[in-house]
């Protein structure tokens, strides 16, 4: 398989950072004073999602590593959130959780077709 492809920022470990700063929060959020604690929690989070979502769509496109899975899920993450705020007070929560769904569906076969695409896997036409 070869070694991973090189970020587009040469050797600089960011996303080695951003996890890290990532993983101090949420230990800040367990130990840290109870007023900041969802503040601490969620932005750990989001830091370690970050940096695991970069290096999974950098070896995704490089053809290194099928991360097909992961990315339909964080579009599906988006979807499911925007949905949340912004779809009308009738659409039940079934209706939002299936149109997540569809759109993981429809993300992932498109991310497994660009990975083989990369990766000069042979796609089979049924």
């Amino acid at each position: 398989m070869g070694e991973r492809p090189p970020a587009p920022w040469g050797s600089f470990p960011l996303v080695e950072i951003c996890v890290l700063v990532g993983i101090v929060f949420l230990v800040l959020g367990f130990v840290g004073p109870e007023s900041r604690r969802p503040l601490f929690i969620g932005t750990g989070l989001a830091l370690g999602s970050l940096g695991g979502l970069e290096l999974s769509i950098r070896e995704h496109f490089a053809g290194f590593r099928s991360h097909s899975a992961i990315l339909a899920g964080f579009c599906a993450l988006v979807v499911l959130g925007v949905l949340y705020y912004l779809a009308p007070r009738g659409l039940a929560p079934l209706g939002r959780f299936g149109i997540a769904a569809a759109v993981f569906a429809v993300a992932f076969a498109l991310f497994a077709r660009a990975f083989r695409k990369r990766a000069g896997v042979a796609v089979k036409v049924r």
